[in-house]
């Protein structure tokens, strides 16, 4: 059993030395070991992953580009989307395999479809730029006024997003936002729909193992009393201590059958105390400029 293991990761050593990294991946040792007695112990080193975590969540969740009416119950909605999101004067830069030039680009596809009782299920695909990491999100959403003459639209949507493909480390963000929006119809086949919103996130993560030698010799991997040291875990991340606010705005065009539409987001995360390092840090708000194209029937 022993043997395999040794095995195992000579293996490991011998692919992550020769392995592709695009410029984006993310390197979670840079932010430092939490270990004590370990190689490149910081003692901010949690309080670091913790706000690598929460903007890197605020970030793949920035994006809603779409106003509180619903599509109605025969209503189907594609778009091609982008996100440039802005990480601000970050005191933690994003650990990536490359030096990290903001802002960073989020292409996604959204796909909506219409229910019965004015609800509406969405699905949104999206590419981490120079990565090999994704995002994937679940939407479920509820009018509770639309389609009035002289009443705004009122709808409230339940989200829950998940980085796919990371290294090392998992985050998972969910929440809850509330629009108002009106639309306005010009001439028989064009409406434009100028909304604004409110959004409360939850974001979880943790890691697994983190090897902060990943550059050891095959002779340390293959040594015994060497193979696990310098190998620990980041204090997790509980969704209900961590929280924050986005607020949004934008502007919808249909013209037919294509649908335009531009958005603005903003997520303030706020302070929080670092028990470890004991100092009291702040996590930059996280700025996003959206954009859709696409068939709305």
């Amino acid at each position: 059993m022993r043997s395999c293991l040794r095995w195992s990761l000579l293996v490991g050593a011998l692919l992550g030395a020769v392995a592709h990294a695009d410029p984006y991946d993310l390197r979670i040792y840079q932010l430092g070991n939490p270990a004590k007695d370990g190689f490149n112990y910081s003692a901010q080193a949690n309080g670091n992953f913790r706000i690598m975590a929460r903007q890197l969540a605020a970030a793949i969740t920035s994006v809603n580009l779409g106003p509180p009416e619903t599509l109605g119950h025969s209503g189907f909605a594609v778009g091609v989307e982008l996100s440039v999101v802005d990480f601000g004067a970050q005191e933690v830069k994003l650990p990536t395999e490359s030096t990290f030039q903001g802002p960073l680009l989020i292409p996604s596809l959204h796909i909506r479809k219409g229910l019965p009782f004015s609800l509406e299920i969405g699905a949104r695909a999206g590419w981490i730029e120079k990565s090999r990491m994704g995002t994937a999100t679940l939407e479920l959403k509820w009018a509770l006024n639309e389609g009035f003459t002289y009443l705004p639209d009122i709808g409230v949507r339940g989200n829950l997003t998940r980085l796919v493909n990371s290294r090392d480390f998992d985050i998972t963000t969910g929440g809850i936002d509330i629009g108002v929006g009106k639309q306005f119809a010009i001439g028989g086949m064009v409406t434009l729909t100028p909304y604004v919103g409110w959004n409360l996130l939850f974001v979880g993560a943790s890691t697994g193992n983190v090897d902060f030698r990943p550059d050891r010799s095959l002779q340390e991997a293959d040594t015994p009393n060497a193979q696990f040291k310098d190998v620990t875990v980041f204090e997790p991340l509980f969704a209900a201590a961590n929280t924050h606010n986005r607020f949004y705005g934008g502007l919808r065009f249909i013209g037919g059958v294509l649908q335009v539409g531009a958005e603005f987001s903003y997520s303030i995360i706020g302070k929080f105390n670092d028990s470890t390092s004991g100092t009291e840090r702040s996590v930059p708000g996280v700025l996003a400029i959206n954009s859709t194209i696409g068939l709305d029937f």
